[in-house]
């Protein structure tokens, strides 16, 4: 079965019997980033990806493989609007290419919440060209990690969500194509739970922390705090819920076509 990923930080644990267990014939692995996922899917160039939330509602068929995701239940320091300007002077925005969902939770902040509409452009995620031509700049990822946040205003967005929501953030889960379903080995979504929980081991983020802040030039130690504090990997109740949330807000200002009814491989987990 062909496997999409993700080369970000946040998806090394979700990944790491992949990458670091026996070799299993069953699997091939190609990584991008998440809108490519999200595309592959679509066109049925794999079989599983972990893809945006959002795109969920735009590919029919797909299943969720249960209880796996990458969320966020406080700040998730990884997605960040980035401004010299306070919020209600930003009237254009540079956003990340590589973005779906984020691109999705942002513009519901504005119109739900923050009550203004600016104009935005898919741009690479590169901060300086970004803001040349923009008020702010959206960065998902390694690059919003990186990001010096004492030489700007930022805004993390799954923290402003959780407060202004009272609910978690779903950025991505692992989902599969119908078809690919009907050929699935049994327990599939076993293999992928296993891999999460193999990966937050605390041996495993040791190295994981180790291998990435050379990576990201970040401290082995704030990676570490990246992976363990602001990354929730468990689509659990709370999750499912704010997940069902962001997409009525999402179809609401009509960034969706529908709210996808949530379909899973397994039985809906009852996780709390």
């Amino acid at each position: 079965m062909r496997i999409s990923a993700i080369s970000y930080l946040n998806t090394a644990p979700l990944m790491w019997d992949f990458e670091h267990g026996p070799p299993n014939p069953s699997f091939e692995i190609s990584y991008t980033v998440p809108s490519q996922c999200a595309a592959e899917l679509a066109r049925g160039s794999a079989d599983i990806g972990i893809i945006p939330s959002a795109a969920y509602a735009t590919i029919p068929g797909l299943v969720i493989l249960p209880d796996v995701a990458i969320a966020a239940t406080r700040a998730v320091r990884s997605i960040l609007l980035v401004s010299r300007k306070p919020i209600d002077h930003i009237r254009s925005i540079a956003l990340d290419s590589s973005s779906l969902t984020s691109v999705a939770l942002l513009k519901i902040l504005f119109k739900k919440f923050w009550q203004t509409e600016p104009v935005f452009d898919s741009t690479p995620p590169n901060l300086e060209p970004m803001l040349s031509q923009h008020d702010a700049a959206l960065l998902i990822g390694d690059p919003a990690l990186q990001v010096d946040r004492s030489k700007y205003l930022t805004w993390d967005l799954a923290e402003e969500w959780i407060h202004l929501t009272g609910k978690p953030f779903v950025f991505a889960f692992w989902a599969i194509t119908g078809q690919a379903a009907l050929r699935a080995p049994a327990g599939l979504a076993q293999i992928f739970q296993r891999s999460r929980d193999h990966g937050l081991q605390s041996d495993n983020l040791a190295a994981i922390s180790q291998t990435w802040s050379r990576h990201l030039g970040l401290t082995p130690e704030s990676v570490l705090e990246y992976l363990t504090q602001n990354i929730h990997y468990h689509l659990d109740t709370p999750c499912l819920d704010g997940l069902q949330l962001f997409y009525r807000y999402a179809h609401e200002c009509k960034l969706i076509p529908h709210i996808p009814e949530l379909h899973f491989a397994e039985a809906r987990p009852t996780l709390t």
